[in-house]
């Protein structure tokens, strides 16, 4: 997944590198709940599509957020425990809160380490999950070596990344600013492309050259009716307050002015009020398998 804009966590999860301010840890870590909440059907097809063999026992999530995909895969998988590994610990302490108030305690393993400088003990797990996480790798080539070098012979590496941050505005919004979102993504695209060059890489041949035998490899188009899901509304609040913190400075007035009508809660233009939005992004998945 290309996903977030520069400063901006995204809704996938969030790793390795911190690139620039964010808000507090709280505003990002709601942020990856509701996507979390708002995609959970789309990230359990992608585990359920994994050409997983046998049933894994240690599961190891790179760059786990606030664990949508922790909490996804020990649901797929009942007898598997999971390492789930963030630099951020307040997204840590959420994702234990998460695993107490599920009963999940004895399964979850937090660990805080930024994956661009030493990696700690992982053990040999069956499967590694990285969502959204690799683009943020400082060097992702030797991220990925690091995960072979990791995995059980015959385990599976899943890498999922968005290609973009979602939309959720109709093209013609706001009446008086129409193509808003449009503009505040080709920013927020131009700023991420010079910090982060990873992001929309094609994953498949660096998984190759770093030992993987590719397994699969597929695309999923997102497009969640904001109508039938009221959690849509604050994801959309939340996601945008994050594209603002980046492209702001970038911005023509006119637009800025638009963009904080739609965040202003109280407004009769605000985004929590209309109800048309939607959730429409794509999710890109890897999968590559070490064979020896």
């Amino acid at each position: 997944m290309s996903d977030s804009p520069p400063h901006a966590g995204h809704p996938g999860h969030h790793h390795g590198h911190h690139h620039g301010h964010h808000h507090g840890g709280d505003d990002q870590a709601e942020m990856l709940d509701l996507g979390a909440d708002v995609l959970a059907e789309h990230i359990a097809d992608i585990i359920a599509w994994l050409p997983v063999e046998g049933s894994p026992g240690r599961i190891v999530d790179l760059g786990c957020g606030t664990g949508a995909g922790t909490f996804a895969l020990l649901a797929r998988y009942p007898e598997a425990d999971v390492t789930a590994v963030d630099s951020s610990s307040e997204h840590l302490d959420r994702l234990r809160e998460k695993a107490r108030e599920r009963g999940m305690a004895e399964r979850v393993r937090a660990v805080q380490a930024d994956l661009d400088a030493d990696w700690p003990d992982l053990g040999t797990p069956d499967l590694v999950w990285a969502s959204a996480s690799m683009h943020h790798m400082a060097d992702p080539e030797r991220a990925l070596r690091k995960v072979h070098d990791l995995l059980a012979p015959g385990g599976l590496f899943a890498v999922v990344e968005l290609a973009g941050f979602p939309r959720f505005l109709p093209d013609d919004a706001p009446p008086d600013r129409p193509g808003l979102e449009e503009r505040l993504h080709a920013v927020a695209d131009r700023l991420t492309a010079e910090q982060m060059p990873y992001r929309g890489a094609d994953w498949g041949p660096l998984l190759t050259a770093a030992g993987f035998a590719l397994a699969g490899e597929r695309v999923l188009t997102v497009n969640i009716d904001g109508s039938r899901d009221e959690a849509v509304g604050r994801y959309a609040l939340s996601s945008l307050r994050r594209i603002r913190d980046a492209v702001a400075d970038e911005l023509a007035s006119e637009d800025l002015a638009a963009l904080d009508r739609l965040l202003d809660t109280g407004g009769l233009g605000g985004v929590l009020r209309r109800d048309d939005l939607a959730v429409r992004t794509e999710r890109a998945v890897w999968a590559a398998r070490r064979t020896r």
